[in-house]
């Protein structure tokens, strides 16, 4: 299936192979650890814990665009031994960066240009940091290194879920956790919360959390357990990197068996048309059922419509499911998609990128057909996770826009407008800047009643965190754009977008976030750079009191700076020098 826009276009070559084609998961992977030399460890890392064993590894943040060699890495087997690696750390003046599954876009955990040898130690959680207990009959207790597949399924086997949840089940909690993750899900129309969950992100879960912070009674780092209502707790619940949490303690409710429906048959037209619009429009789906996911492929018409809703029992026409990742034609390149991408990034044939959305298209409406997984029902887990490592790597921006229920049909329809218009003011110069998707999910947010503990405080840093000048603004509408790597005149055309969303919803019936892990602070030649989005318009989103808490918070639990790099010392403004 095709549509009209492709006929703009240069037609394909049918002589199109996979050579160049490097951008899956194998590409870029993490290179194992290599086991260090005990020789060259102890001049390096002198008196660094005996009973940690150090390696060499290389990091690679999801889509490869940051990548540092030859870094020294470890393993704790516990929190005591995250403990004596930290305090290592600040007495030889290292620095300390938490990894997990590098499942992100922006510099949080190291920035590009770290050079090998360079005094930054990578703590791997995922290896052993990954209990998970029952803490009681409503909550469970997990390390940070346990990945969202692994606690989903615990929760599962114990009747708890959530309503929603980030749609790859790699990621390990502590990352999930340091950037506010999330799913897509509101409540329908007439549907109420369940005890034990939230429609917000999953940091609002959070009931208790343990991290290794700077104790000034004892002049050294150590383990503290924070409660919800405490401030220094809603610091480190969305903590960006700047600390490094050991194990956390998360309300739970009852699991929901959901049912996923996808549709590739409304145009953009009429599911992001103007508020007030019949038909079948994005608000209209919200409205049915709260769970709505849109991927609209680049120089398409037809958006891939995900839509879940509770459903106790299996309908009739839906293919049950007992385990999550039922879109293999997602997962796993089909040979179509490979072979436009290898042209485009082997032979600077960027001009195909209207092709390409229409093979991801074509790709997305047969291989639903073909897997029969157009309707699927299952435990919640089996629905909500549906992403793998082997997917296309994209470079992903990332925003998050504030508003009222009754707002939402109205930011949609004028985010997709002004993309559409530019996304075809570039074509017809000769650029073609996206050659991905745009996707959109909505959440509500970070009510802290829905952990159902006494005082509990919102996240101070979580894009989710209500405003109460505006109480009106329930809802959030969350926009990404999605490119490969490399594509010319990207960065300009996604600094467009961001002007666009500050300018529109600027905090009068919306207001824009930036999304932490995603692509934001654009200038006309990269991202994560703009000097008055990462020193005014972030802190002023966030709310400048609420900044100024979280960074004396921060800085107190860590005041010689051991979590952190160059990128985090100029978004808290700090003068200081970081790898």
């Amino acid at each position: 299936m095709t549509t009209g826009a492709e006929s703009n276009f240069p037609s394909a070559d049918p002589r199109w192979t996979r050579r160049g084609f490097l951008l899956t998961a194998a590409a870029l992977a993490a290179v194992p650890g290599l086991p260090a030399d005990p020789a060259v460890a102890a001049a390096e890392l002198p008196d660094f814990p005996a009973d940690v064993a150090l390696y060499r590894s290389a990091y690679r943040n999801w889509v490869g665009e940051i990548t540092a060699d030859g870094l020294w890495a470890c393993a704790p087997d516990g929190p005591d031994q995250v403990v004596d690696v930290v305090n290592w750390a600040w007495r030889h003046g290292w620095r300390v960066r938490a990894r997990g599954a590098s499942h992100g876009w922006s510099p949080l955990t190291v920035t590009e240009g770290t050079a090998s040898g360079a005094p930054v130690l990578l703590v791997d959680t995922a290896p052993h940091l990954t209990g998970l207990a029952l803490d009681s009959p409503t909550a469970v207790r997990a390390g940070t290194g346990v990945t969202m597949e692994a606690l989903l399924g615990f929760l599962e086997e114990h009747g708890f879920g959530v309503t929603a949840a980030p749609a790859p089940g790699v990621l390990t909690l502590g990352g999930v956790l340091a950037v506010d993750g999330h799913g897509t899900g509101v409540p329908a129309r007439g549907e109420r919360r369940l005890p034990g969950h939230t429609y917000g992100s999953l940091s609002n879960l959070v009931l208790s959390l343990t991290a290794v912070v700077w104790d000034a009674r004892s002049g050294a780092y150590v383990l503290r357990t924070f409660h919800r209502d405490k401030a220094d707790g809603a610091a480190l619940l969305t903590h960006l990197g700047r600390s490094l949490v050991t194990e956390v303690v998360l309300r739970v409710g009852a699991d929901t068996h959901l049912r996923c429906v996808s549709r590739t048959d409304i145009p953009a037209g009429e599911l992001f048309a103007a508020p007030g619009s019949d038909g079948r429009t994005f608000a209209s789906f919200l409205d049915e059922a709260g769970r709505v996911e849109a991927i609209w492929f680049a120089f398409t018409e037809h958006p891939w419509l995900k839509v879940w809703s509770v459903s106790p029992t299996r309908p009739l026409t839906s293919r049950t499911v007992t385990r999550p990742y039922n879109y293999p034609f997602s997962d796993n390149v089909p040979a179509p998609v490979a072979e436009l991408v290898g042209r485009m990034t082997s032979e600077a044939a960027w001009y195909l990128a209207p092709v390409l959305g229409n093979a991801q298209y074509d790709a997305a409406a047969l291989g639903l057909v073909a897997t029969l997984s157009g309707d699927l029902w299952g435990p919640s887990k089996n629905t909500l996770l549906y992403l793998k490592p082997t997917t296309l790597k994209v470079h992903a921006d990332g925003y998050t826009v504030l508003t009222s229920r009754e707002r939402v049909q109205r930011v949609v329809a004028e985010f997709a407008a002004f993309y559409r218009e530019r996304l075809t003011a570039y074509a017809a110069r000769g650029s073609f800047p996206v050659n991905g998707s745009v996707e959109i999910r909505v959440t509500g947010l970070d009510d802290p009643g829905d952990a159902e503990a006494a005082g509990a405080r919102p996240p101070l840093l979580s894009a989710l965190r209500p405003r109460a000048d505006h109480p009106e603004w329930d809802t959030a509408v969350w926009l990404d754009v999605l490119t490969l790597p490399g594509t010319p005149d990207a960065a300009a055309f996604l600094r467009e977008i961001e002007r666009f969303l500050l300018r529109t919803f600027d905090g009068g019936f919306a207001l824009t976030r930036v999304e932490w892990s995603k692509g934001w602070a654009y200038t006309d030649d990269g991202v994560w750079s703009d000097g008055e989005v990462l020193g005014s318009v972030v802190p002023a989103a966030v709310g400048p009191a609420e900044w100024a808490e979280a960074t004396a918070i921060l800085d107190r639990l860590d005041p010689h700076r051991v979590y952190g790099n160059a990128f985090l010392d100029r978004l808290f403004a700090d003068t200081s020098q970081g790898a």
